[in-house]
């Protein structure tokens, strides 16, 4: 299990907006966890921040930020209220270090705080790496949305993981 400890995680700012659309431009690019084609601009980012979203980084004193998380309602219906769709990013260069582990550990911390009950994702299946980080903070790979969207002209499966986060509510377990 990686270290996290290296860095520090935090509630972004406006401030992160080009870092946070750097780090998830790369993650269009490689084509490897969004369905997203087109870049991010920074101003498209900032709008991140005057709505209902949770967005956490981690960064390290050397190499400022290098991940980010966000979370944003899964549903504007009330019943789906306390559930957030969340997404995670790690700049290329710290992919595989613990960097996605620390700001979705942020995150989960986040969303409780927030009073979130449960986070859930679409994973592309041959994601492992994100996969198995999932299942090491627990989360379960509930199910396969089959030809789910298309990414360059393809059809793609996605993986359906969530967690159920701990509320500290019997009410919230009836």
């Amino acid at each position: 299990m990686a270290d996290t400890s290296d860095f520090e995680t935090r509630s972004a700012t406006l401030a992160d907006a080009a870092a946070i659309a750097a780090i998830y431009n790369e993650g269009i690019a490689d084509r490897v966890a969004t369905f997203e084609t087109e870049p991010r601009s920074v101003a498209q980012i900032a709008e991140w921040f005057s709505g209902r979203r949770i967005v956490v980084v981690a960064e390290t004193g050397k190499d400022g930020l290098v991940a980010f998380a966000a979370s944003s309602p899964y549903s504007d219906r009330p019943c789906y209220s306390g559930i957030g769709e969340f997404s995670a990013y790690v700049r290329r260069d710290y992919r595989h270090r613990g960097a996605g582990r620390a700001v979705l550990a942020a995150l989960m911390e986040a969303a409780t705080a927030a009073g979130l009950h449960k986070l859930t994702s679409w994973v592309f299946p041959e994601n492992l790496a994100s996969r198995a980080l999932l299942k090491r903070l627990g989360f379960e790979e509930i199910g396969i949305h089959r030809r789910h969207g298309k990414l360059d002209g393809y059809w793609r499966d996605c993986v359906i993981v969530e967690r159920l986060l701990d509320t500290g509510s019997a009410e919230d377990q009836a």
